[in-house]
């Protein structure tokens, strides 16, 4: 069983390969470039350097948002294509489990993956690891950095935050939480998309063409487009 991890999500892009429960290869950058250039030569090197042919690929997972539409889009497309053109399964697996699944494995409380959404807004989660597998706590939202801070004084367990944009709320959180926050290592904030394909390798096949991405929330343009829409036909 040989699986293709897909993840353009944000600005990190990582592809990776796995063989039964072996990581053949990953290969990830965090840099701001465009995906939709990279990726497809990303992905071919890896399969060249692995030694793998299209051909020998049984699954396609893929991190389906939230995060950046674009970079969301162009992930779940190119999944999507390869997917239908090897006529093999699709799975969809949440951006923030993938960075979850990386740093809270050996971590006694909870993980709070995060993404900045502007505007004092995060897209978060909260997830820990149950009996070796990591489960759910929150599921994925959009929501105001404070509102989230002050839910989480209720647990009773440590949090740990990570992710890229940690940086730019790690002062209000810390204001927020105190002692209770904990914040990952720099080495951890990128996705490991071994990890992705990992989190998918074991869960059913979705139907390829009514997939979509989890945005969470319209695009800003989208968004401005049906405001303007509404106002025409309601005018």
């Amino acid at each position: 069983m040989t699986i293709l991890a897909i993840d353009t999500s944000n600005n990190p892009l990582g592809v990776a390969l796995i063989d039964d429960n072996q990581v053949l290869g990953e290969y990830s950058t965090n840099l701001k470039k465009n995906h939709s250039v990279r990726i497809m030569p990303a992905i071919q090197t890896l399969m060249k350097d692995c030694e793998k042919e299209p051909a020998d690929l049984t699954k396609i997972i893929v991190a389906k948002g939230p995060g950046s539409y674009t970079g969301v889009r162009i992930g779940v497309t190119i999944a999507k294509t390869l997917a239908w053109t090897l006529n093999i399964p699709l799975v969809g697996i949440s951006s923030l489990e993938i960075l979850a699944a990386g740093t809270g494995r050996y971590f006694n409380g909870y993980v709070s993956p995060l993404f900045d959404a502007r505007r004092g807004q995060v897209y978060t989660a909260l997830y820990h690891y149950q009996d070796g597998k990591l489960t759910a706590v929150e599921q994925d939202q959009l929501v105001m950095l404070a509102d989230w801070a002050a839910k989480l004084t209720e647990m009773s367990k440590p949090i740990l935050f990570v992710g890229n944009d940690l940086p730019i709320h790690s002062a209000k959180i810390k204001e927020l939480l105190g002692s209770q926050a904990i914040f990952a290592s720099v080495t951890e904030h990128n996705p490991r998309p071994g990890e992705l394909a990992l989190l998918g390798k074991d869960k059913p096949g979705e139907d390829v063409h009514s997939f979509v991405p989890n945005y969470i929330r319209l695009a800003e343009a989208e968004a401005k487009w049906l405001e303007a829409k509404g106002k025409i036909l309601n005018g």
